[in-house]
């Protein structure tokens, strides 16, 4: 199965606004193993960085204004996740972002690529229900170092999203396991079970022992004031 993981930075919050992609990050999973495939690349977004957004990520117009346009790298990108399972943290965000990119280049939906899309915060969410599940909090949940985090960046926060996915998901996968069928059939039933003998000597009480028995009995119905649960070898002999 192969899933890229996925994330971006923005000039802001809203492309409604017209807020651009300005970083895409992707990291390329295989069987749940991290290969060595990313995709990665900074994005001119021809517009100014919101200081909300820059004091995130770090990313200023002027650092971007050498950088490819998205149109110039949205066919790479096409052919880097065209058919694969994505997953996102917080996915209505970015997929927000790409589809309008995409829409600007008069192109299909960003979404329409992928053969499944699984938010990793919405799937969080579920797990630890009223808990914080902001990257850094999954990250620190499921002891995944991210010390060399000091600001958002696309391609590493793919990265530390697919070791936390890969976390968050261990004991889902497939695993094969061998059943031992224990039906045997009458020839191996035979050849394999002893019969022990059963010519055991059997021993009867003596009447004297009986007459003991019951007297005893007798004695404790006495004391009890309740007749005993059991029945008199007497009884059960008559």
């Amino acid at each position: 199965m192969r899933q890229v993981i996925l994330d971006t930075e923005t000039t802001g919050l809203s492309h409604a606004t017209g807020d651009r992609i300005i970083e895409i990050g992707c990291v390329e999973v295989i069987d749940r193993r991290l290969t060595d495939r990313t995709f990665h690349y900074y994005i001119n977004p021809e517009r100014d960085i919101d200081a909300g957004a820059f004091a995130v990520h770090g990313l200023s117009r002027e650092f971007l204004s050498d950088k490819p346009l998205f149109a110039n790298i949205a066919e790479e990108l096409i052919e880097f996740v065209d058919g694969a399972e994505i997953v996102i943290h917080n996915a209505a965000f970015d997929l927000g972002f790409l589809d309008n990119e995409f829409a600007l280049l008069k192109r299909p939906p960003f979404r329409g690529l992928a053969s499944k899309i699984t938010d990793t915060l919405l799937d969080a969410r579920q797990m630890f229900p009223g808990k914080r599940n902001s990257l850094d909090a999954l990250c620190d949940r499921f002891s995944i170092s991210n010390e060399h985090r000091t600001l958002h960046g696309a391609l590493l926060d793919a990265q530390l999203l697919a070791e936390v996915y890969i976390a968050m998901t261990r004991g889902q996968e497939d695993l094969s396991i061998d059943l031992i069928d224990y039906t045997v059939n009458d020839e191996e039933a035979e050849s394999t079970t002893k019969v022990l003998p059963t010519q055991l000597k059997l021993i009867s009480a003596s009447v004297d022992e009986i007459e003991e028995h019951e007297k005893i009995l007798g004695e404790i119905a006495k004391s009890s004031k309740k007749d005993p649960v059991w029945s008199p070898l007497g009884a059960a002999q008559s």
